[in-house]
């Protein structure tokens, strides 16, 4: 198996919206975004799967090392040498690939966030930094567009969050900000214990709202001459704002179910806004 495949195995599952995100993008940036989605995907695992904080620290730490190496041209790890070629013809810049990982360190750091200020600087460093990298891949001449996208991996995060809610109680993770569920009156205690309630609608329906401008505010920030290099972002975008519309319709179910759209749901909203953009 060559990197490359190594990457597509690991981060590009069929029908997943990333895959019909990519779906229409040449093959050389496809493969570059993958390598990127793949390396979030090895570093998020990292911090998801060991019980052991101080193990997940080591191996944080080798995955520094081995952007070092990055740098100087001489990766070791599948994923690295995927993400080699991009590294110059795409300048994607290693120090966003070390922001990601302060993201997944702040995740090994704190279980709970007091504010929307301290979510949000999380959101920025997990999935702001990567969303940006991506818009490099993807192409732009104004440099406007790296905010629109920073912008525009917050509100992906901030989806994510509320999609998430359960899976992350299920690990003792809380990322909706504790003075908004004081302000709610939902109890910690009940979102670890599955329990619905209508003020955790009504949570999660604020939650929905805050992610929803979000997508808004990038989208105005993306200049036109870079919108039709940055179509595979706004189909990822599309199918993500999608999603929350479709866990609202739901009653926002996500303390036990996980929302998703069908395989030809995500496939119309990809090749609508290809077209479209």
């Amino acid at each position: 198996m060559n990197p490359d495949e190594y990457c597509r195995q690991k981060a590009v599952a069929s029908g997943s919206g990333v895959y019909y995100s990519l779906l229409f993008l040449q093959p050389e940036r496809r493969n570059a975004v993958t390598a990127l989605y793949a390396f979030c995907c090895e570093v998020e695992e990292v911090v998801e799967g060991c019980s052991d904080a101080q193990l997940a620290r080591t191996k944080l730490a080798w995955w520094r090392l081995e952007i070092g190496k990055l740098s100087e041209g001489k990766p070791s790890h599948p994923v690295t040498s995927a993400l080699l070629p991009g590294i110059e013809q795409f300048q994607v810049k290693p120090e966003l690939l070390n922001e990601i990982l302060d993201g997944m360190e702040m995740d090994l750091a704190q279980t709970r966030y007091l504010d929307f200020t301290g979510l949000e600087r999380y959101c920025k460093r997990a999935a702001g930094a990567r969303a940006q990298i991506a818009a490099g891949i993807y192409g732009y001449r104004n440099p406007a567009t790296l905010e629109y996208a920073k912008k525009l991996g917050t509100a992906f995060r901030l989806t994510r969050v509320i999609r998430e809610v359960g899976k992350d109680a299920r690990r003792n993770c809380i990322y909706l900000p504790m003075d908004e569920m004081k302000q709610f009156d939902v109890p910690a205690a009940e979102i670890l214990q599955s329990k619905y309630s209508d003020n955790f609608r009504q949570l999660m329906k604020f939650q929905a709202r805050r992610a929803e401008s979000h997508y808004a505010a990038a989208l105005l920030e993306l200049p036109d001459e870079d919108r039709r290099a940055q179509r595979a972002g706004l189909i990822l975008a599309a199918i993500r704002r999608a999603t929350l519309a479709e866990i609202e319709r739901d009653g926002f179910q996500v303390l036990t179910h996980r929302t998703s759209l069908t395989p030809l749901r995500k496939l119309w909203l990809a090749w609508k806004t290809w077209v479209s953009a």
